[in-house]
């Protein structure tokens, strides 16, 4: 019986290898091009609005950009965020730190403190503080229900600028005990069970073990509180703090340039918002390199 062989014509081979050649056709998607066409129009318009509406007031925003008043209330808006995230920290790290205790009233008072603090408006607090005076006239040392051996004026003790801190810092606090918190969770029971076995207190075991490794998760969540504080500062302006937009509205008051002083506030906080983020960026990248070193190293 005859062996039957498979015989490939020359010239189809040549016509699939040519076949498998030819470039891939990108399918037409004419709703994407569409899309293009509408974002650059209203783009274009944008930009053709901003230059060309006289409501705007560029000559003005350019006038008071660099004006004094508004430089000094841009030095208080960088005031109150750094003095208020300093002790929203210090608080938060006490407080979350309550929160895991084993003791059953500390944990109680903790966990009231961010109840409250978390579930009124920050408004609100600001408020409350700019009128201390009106509940407490005197602030006083003595005994309770007995006397008191010296005591001073609210309002001497309690500036606007005060108040401001005291609000914004106390609220944050309640905020930064939630990150601190995960930040802690986040180091394994095991660290702590090493560190107890090789004679380290609580204390130290807290200071010198967990606090390091956890501030590698906190880190980066507090450069989110920090911009999101550097915007809340304007909250200020209801109990007559200077700062940007206090400064801003007070010029606006007598010119009645409105929209271009806005302008003017709204420039420097993006500006101040993109430094910030850019810091943020730079220590999200430098912590997930220490975090992928680290796994590398366990995975070995």
């Amino acid at each position: 019986m005859a062996e039957s062989t498979l015989e490939v014509p020359v010239e189809r081979s040549h016509d699939f290898l040519s076949l498998t050649t030819k470039p891939i056709l990108k399918r037409r998607r004419p709703g994407q091009l569409a899309a293009v066409v509408v974002v650059l129009f209203a783009m274009v318009y944008g930009v053709w609005t901003l230059f060309t509406n006289p409501g705007f007031g560029w000559p003005t925003v350019g006038k008071y950009l660099f004006d004094k008043r508004i430089l000094g209330g841009l030095l208080v808006t960088l005031e109150l965020t750094v003095i208020a995230m300093v002790i929203g920290f210090v608080v938060g790290l006490v407080v979350a730190v309550m929160r895991m205790s084993d003791n059953w009233l500390l944990r109680a008072v903790s966990g009231a403190y961010i109840w409250f603090f978390r579930g009124t408006p920050l408004l609100v607090q600001l408020l409350f503080w700019g009128f201390a005076a009106v509940l407490f006239p005197k602030i006083g040392l003595g005994i309770p229900w007995g006397p008191t051996f010296i005591e001073w004026n609210t309002n001497d003790v309690i500036s606007l600028f005060a108040a401001a801190i005291l609000g914004l810092g106390l609220n944050e606090g309640a905020y930064m005990a939630e990150i601190v918190r995960a930040g802690l969770l986040s180091v394994p029971a095991g660290q702590s069970e090493a560190s107890r076995a090789m004679g380290f207190s609580r204390l130290n075991t807290l200071r010198h073990v967990v606090i390091p490794q956890a501030m590698k998760v906190i880190i980066p969540p507090v450069g989110n509180e920090v911009i999101s504080m550097l915007k809340t500062t304007s909250l200020v302006i209801v109990i007559g703090v200077g700062d940007l937009l206090y400064n801003t509205q007070q010029i606006y008051a007598q010119n009645l340039k409105q929209i271009p002083l806005l302008i003017v506030a709204s420039l420097w906080y993006i500006l101040l918002t993109t430094i910030l983020t850019m810091g943020q960026s730079r220590l999200e990248k430098k912590y997930s390199k220490g975090n992928a070193l680290l796994l590398g190293k366990a995975q070995r």
